[in-house]
């Protein structure tokens, strides 16, 4: 068997193309993962009572002239509404953050801790499958780099193509099924979590996008590999039909 070249150049393009998209996709994905803003919003909690010289729209203030004397009545005038104040909050797949009543800051804790009891088994599925997700992305793009540099024979280089191009799309399948799960256990914790949580307005943030923006290019390096693949062996077949049809014609081989 005679070697087939297949232009190095324009293999050398299409390679750097599919990882450069694997590239982008496994650095999406790790920063949505490790962020706390998949989704933003703000709660309703009740004020506190205004204390010693504090004043303003953040605390119940009393008409009584000796707040501090507990034989005073003290009268609130906030009623309804007023009594609450809007506070922002952001929540990701590890914890929930929102904004501190009496200090600066923001008070956190576990979202795993908030999820129901009925829905923290898909939460930890969901984390699987991004971790499973994360690597994939990164065997995939390692792969690519491999492939990239690897110039010896071109079967050798379909070989690791189209390793790199199942596995890109089996991570592609897995964070797709990953974010849907999430986006259930969010809803189902908004309905079902503690009072002292539920939101009062949410949407989705910028890690959310930015996860889903990490599956469009993980996908999108898995066309493009897939791509590469097939157009590589067409011009393969293509090539050698080509050599055989000059071979018949250079040393007359009978049609059959």
């Amino acid at each position: 068997r005679m070697p087939v070249a297949v232009p190095a150049a324009d293999r050398w393009q299409r390679s750097s193309a599919a990882f450069s998209l694997s590239f982008l996709a496994l650095v999406f994905s790790v920063t949505a993962f490790s962020s706390s803003y998949w989704c933003e919003g703000t709660r309703k909690v009740a004020k506190p009572f205004c204390t010693g010289q504090s004043k303003g729209d953040n605390c119940i203030r009393f008409n009584s002239p000796d707040a501090n004397n507990s034989n005073a009545v003290q009268y609130v005038w906030e009623t309804g509404d007023d009594k609450f104040i809007d506070r922002k909050f952001h929540a990701g797949i590890w914890y929930s953050c929102e904004e501190s009543i009496s200090e600066e800051g923001e008070k956190c804790r576990s979202f795993i801790g908030l999820t129901p009891a009925s829905d923290r088994g898909v939460l930890w599925l969901s984390i699987v499958a991004e971790l499973l997700y994360i690597i994939l992305l990164l065997i995939g793009a390692i792969l690519m780099s491999v492939e990239m540099c690897y110039y010896s024979t071109v079967i050798d280089g379909l070989k690791i193509n189209a390793f790199s191009a199942v596995v890109t799309v089996l991570a592609g399948l897995l964070g797709m099924v990953a974010h849907m799960m999430y986006t259930t256990v969010f809803q189902m914790t908004v309905n079902l979590g503690p009072e002292d949580w539920r939101p009062h307005t949410w949407d989705y943030g910028w890690s959310y996008c930015l996860a889903w923006t990490s599956f469009a290019c993980c996908m999108a390096a898995a066309v493009t590999t897939i791509n590469k693949y097939t157009k590589t062996i067409l011009e393969f077949k293509h090539k050698r039909k080509m050599l055989e049809r000059s071979l018949k014609l250079k040393y007359k081989f009978p049609d059959h």
